[in-house]
């Protein structure tokens, strides 16, 4: 395995480590990096104003979560989700793929389990200057292979009135192969199926619980 510059500037680490290899490292450096294939990929931790957007986001997730729960033991079917932060999602068992979205829900699971797709329904990005299209098509592309059902984005304006521009929901669709002539490149993708700006309306949405989300829950 030898050493070299990987996306970032002045760090000589392996092309390819395994998800051990990554666990000796310092925690400043782990926590900037995510593993694909076995391959470091770099991801870079955007401006503060990027971390408490996610948290703000995470805590109104939470709240509906606990919201919906609620709501469920009154005679109908028990569901559990958690909601977290920056937390690792695992894609193959040895943990040689995993990406790392800003905000996500999965299903309850015990004290300190690792996540994996199978168990995430919902992965969520806020957009910083490090978050090309093409890293984010990338992202979303490798989250629609993993089956997770729903994506969100949250588009930061450090210039206009509000801190948030935008915030997007996709769904993810399968593809009819039968009815197309060729192949699709991928059998899933995400579609857009909401959108909301800062115009006085709060984020209403039903999956994968109730949710409301005024603006005043993400303000600066």
């Amino acid at each position: 395995m030898s050493a070299s510059a990987v996306g970032e500037p002045g760090s000589q680490l392996p092309e390819t480590m395994s998800w051990e290899e990554l666990q000796q490292l310092p925690d400043d450096v782990a926590e900037g990096i995510e593993l694909w294939r076995g391959n470091v990929v770099w991801n870079r931790r955007g401006p503060l104003e990027h971390q408490r957007f996610a948290v703000r986001m995470r805590n109104a997730l939470e709240a509906a979560a606990r919201r919906a729960m609620k709501e469920e033991t009154n005679g109908r079917e028990q569901r559990c989700w958690q909601v977290e932060v920056e937390t690792n999602v695992f894609f193959t068992p040895e943990k040689s793929s995993f990406l790392t979205p800003d905000f996500l829900v999965r299903r309850c699971l015990p004290r300190g389990a690792d996540t994996f797709a199978a168990d995430t329904v919902l992965v969520g990005e806020v957009l910083s200057g490090s978050d090309t299209p093409k890293r984010r098509q990338w992202k979303m592309d490798r989250y629609a292979e993993a089956g997770i059902p729903w994506y969100w984005e949250i588009e930061l304006d450090s210039g206009g009135t509000w801190d948030v521009a935008a915030v997007r929901a996709y769904e993810l669709f399968t593809i009819d192969r039968s009815v197309l002539a060729v192949k699709p490149l991928r059998p899933s993708a995400y579609v857009a199926v909401g959108e909301w700006e800062p115009n006085g309306l709060s984020i209403e949405f039903p999956e994968p619980f109730a949710l409301s989300v005024s603006w005043d829950d993400l303000a600066f």
